[in-house]
């Protein structure tokens, strides 16, 4: 009996058929004015509905050659001045970021079949608003951030874990500080794109922009 024809993992064994019908747009994006509105709703939708880490996304960077830079971070915050994060700011991303204060993100949701995009310049957080989320962390992830020489060569586990032991010594029973070089960075977005996958490639896209942070939103749809 001759062998069953091989399927090449090629583009064709990675499209998905989707059920005819009728395709629906995203409900009451003509009511909204600013991306912070869908923003807030899909977000909700997330916590409800994506099985872990709703708030995960990545975050692009480029470094001093142009080179762009791309790593999973989480979202700590969001309202109509932008998305925030926090990472050591001696980290790659910390580094490539002091030489170009612009980033871009990006948030896939992939149980409800939703993208949400965004870029613009990126600014520091206040010291405050970085003290308070670093006092909600865990008591063990605030040793951490002192002991972990981001983005710095680590000969082995046993080299971290020293410095942790270190660390957590030092400390004693007492408080653990947000360290200087611990920082929140707010992505002022220009752009923010909302994206809901649809049968046959034919995905709604709404894009919201402006001329600066400050600026007025101006909505559009997109083609696929």
């Amino acid at each position: 009996m001759a062998p069953p024809a091989r399927r090449e993992a090629g583009s064709e064994a990675l499209t998905r058929a989707f059920p005819r019908g009728v395709i629906r747009g995203v409900n009451s994006v003509h009511e909204v004015n600013a991306p912070i509105e869908l923003f807030r709703e899909w977000f909700r939708d997330a916590e409800a509905g994506e099985v872990n880490d709703p708030n995960a996304m990545s975050i692009a960077t480029t470094d001093a050659d142009g080179l762009p830079d791309v790593r999973i971070v989480l979202l700590k915050g969001f309202d109509a001045e932008g998305f925030v994060f926090y990472t050591n700011s001696r980290s790659q991303k910390g580094r490539e970021l002091a030489g170009n204060m612009r980033a871009a993100g990006a948030l896939h949701w992939k149980s409800l079949r939703r993208q949400v995009r965004f870029r613009g310049p990126v600014e520091h957080v206040t010291d405050a608003e970085a003290d308070a989320y670093f006092a909600s962390r865990a008591r063990d992830s605030r040793i951490g951030a002192w002991a972990s020489l981001q983005s710095q060569p680590l000969a082995d586990r046993a080299e971290l874990e020293a410095a942790v032991a270190r660390e957590s010594a030092r400390f004693g029973d007492g408080e653990v500080p947000r360290p200087p070089h611990w920082l929140g960075y707010r992505v002022r977005p220009v752009y923010v794109e909302f994206w809901t996958e649809k049968p046959f490639r034919l995905h709604d896209r709404l894009i919201f922009t402006r001329e600066k942070p400050e600026g007025e939103w101006d909505r559009k749809r997109f083609y696929p």
